[in-house]
C-alpha cells in the first residue's frame, strides 16, 4: 500500500507543477483534464501526509521513552497510545481513498425491465419495479424517460426500457441489476395458490458518442407500423424503428413516439449503452480472478432479490439482508436495501487495497 500511495504523490507533485506552467495555462482543455486529475488525487496525497506526519511523531515518542526523567517517559506512553488509534484511523481511511472509483458511477442510467419466467404474473411484477424505480427516482428529483415499452393487456409489462437522468444515478441504482424472484398469490389466480415468477432488471450506465463510437454503415435500420394493446397506441405510420447492429447482433427496437426520428433517436440511445456494457463486460472478463473475491457480481443471470408478499420479506440474497418492509420499498423507498449493498461492496473493495 505504501508503494501505491508513494506513486500516487509523486503523481500529485507532478500534476502540481503542470498546472503551473504557461504552456498548461494556454491550453484550457489539457489544464481541465489535469486540474481534474490534481483535484481526485488531492484528498489521498493530504491524507497520506498526516499518516506520515503520524509516524514522525510516533518515532519521537518512542525516543524520549529513553529519557531518565519518569514525567517525560509517562507523557511519551500517553502520546504513543493516542498517536497509534490517531494512525490506525488515518490508515484505514487511506485504504478507503484508494479503492478505484467507478468512472461511471456519475453518468445517467438506462434501465431495462423484462417479465421472466411466470407470464402474467411477471409481466405485473415487471410493472410494479418500473413503478418502484420512478418512484425512487422522483425522491432524488432524478427525471425518468419512458424510451420504450411492450404493455400487456392487464397493465403489466412484457419490456419496458428507461432513461434516468441525474447527478450518481448509476452509482446506486448499478446494484439493481440481476434477477428479482416473486412470490405471491397472482390476481389471476383462484385457488388462492402462491406463485413464483421472475423479472429481469439490467441497469447500463448511458454512453456518450465520446465513449462508443458507431459507424453508420455497421447499422440495418428498418421501419415498420408499431403495434399494441390496441386503440390509439396503434399508429397508422411506418413510424416504428428497429436497429440491428451488424457486428454484434445486438437489436434495439423503439416504437412509443409517433415520430419516426424520436424513435431512432431513442434507439440509438439503447444500443449505445448496451454497446458500453458490452465492452465493460468483457474488460471485466480479463479480471475475472479480482471478481471472484466480491460476493455477488451483478450479472443479469444471477438471482439476487426475493420480494415474498404473504410476509412482508424481502430478501437480498448477495449480502443476506432481510427487511420485513416489502411495502415500502415497493413505494420508492429503496435506500434502505442500496445504502447496505453500497457498503458491502466498499468493504468488500478495501479487502481488496489491502492484499
Amino acid at each position: 500500500m505504501i508503494n501505491r500511495l508513494d506513486s500516487v504523490e509523486e503523481r500529485f507533485i507532478e500534476l502540481e507543477k503542470r498546472l503551473g506552467d504557461p504552456e498548461t495555462i494556454s491550453n484550457m482543455e489539457e489544464y481541465k483534464k489535469i486540474a481534474k486529475e490534481h483535484s481526485e488525487l488531492a484528498p489521498i496525497v493530504k491524507t497520506y501526509r498526516r499518516y506520515k506526519d503520524i509516524l514522525r511523531e510516533l518515532e519521537d515518542n518512542r525516543e524520549l521513552l529513553e529519557d531518565r526523567d519518569e514525567e517525560i517517559q509517562q507523557l511519551a506512553k500517553e502520546e504513543i497510545a493516542r498517536l497509534k488509534e490517531e494512525l490506525a484511523e488515518v490508515e484505514k481511511e487511506l485504504k478507503e481513498l484508494l479503492v478505484p472509483r467507478d468512472p461511471n458511477d456519475e453518468k445517467n442510467v438506462i434501465l431495462e425491465v423484462r417479465a421472466g419466467t411466470g407470464g402474467d404474473e411477471a409481466a405485473l411484477f415487471a410493472a410494479d419495479l418500473f413503478r418502484m424505480y420512478t418512484r425512487y427516482a422522483e425522491q432524488k428529483n432524478w427525471k425518468v424517460e419512458v424510451l420504450s415499452s411492450h404493455p400487456t393487456g392487464i397493465g403489466g409489462f412484457k419490456e419496458i426500457i428507461m432513461a434516468i437522468n441525474g447527478p450518481g444515478a448509476y452509482s446506486r441504482l448499478k446494484f439493481e441489476s440481476g434477477v428479482h424472484r416473486v412470490q405471491r398469490v397472482p390476481v389471476t389466480e383462484s385457488q388462492g395458490r402462491i406463485h413464483t415468477s421472475a423479472v429481469t432488471v439490467a441497469v447500463l450506465p448511458e454512453a456518450e458518442e465520446v465513449d462508443i463510437s458507431i459507424d453508420p454503415n455497421e447499422l440495418r435500420i428498418d421501419v415498420f407500423r408499431s403495434s399494441g394493446p390496441g386503440g390509439q397506441s396503434v399508429n397508422t405510420t411506418d413510424s416504428a424503428v428497429r436497429i440491428t447492429h451488424l457486428p454484434t447482433g445486438l437489436v434495439v427496437t423503439c416504437q412509443d413516439e409517433k415520430s419516426q426520428h424520436k424513435n431512432k433517436a431513442k434507439a440509438l440511445k439503447v444500443l449505445r449503452s448496451r454497446l458500453l456494457d458490452m465492452k465493460k463486460r468483457e474488460q471485466e472478463q480479463q479480471i475475472a480472478e479480482d471478481r471472484r473475491s466480491q460476493v455477488g457480481t451483478g450479472d443479469r443471470s444471477e438471482r439476487i432479490r426475493t420480494y415474498n408478499f404473504p410476509q412482508n420479506r424481502l430478501t437480498d440474497h448477495r449480502i443476506n439482508l432481510t427487511l420485513y418492509k416489502l411495502e415500502s420499498v415497493l413505494q420508492g423507498e429503496l435506500d434502505q436495501v442500496i445504502e447496505p449493498l453500497i457498503a458491502h461492496f466498499r468493504a468488500e473493495a478495501v479487502k481488496r487495497v489491502e492484499s
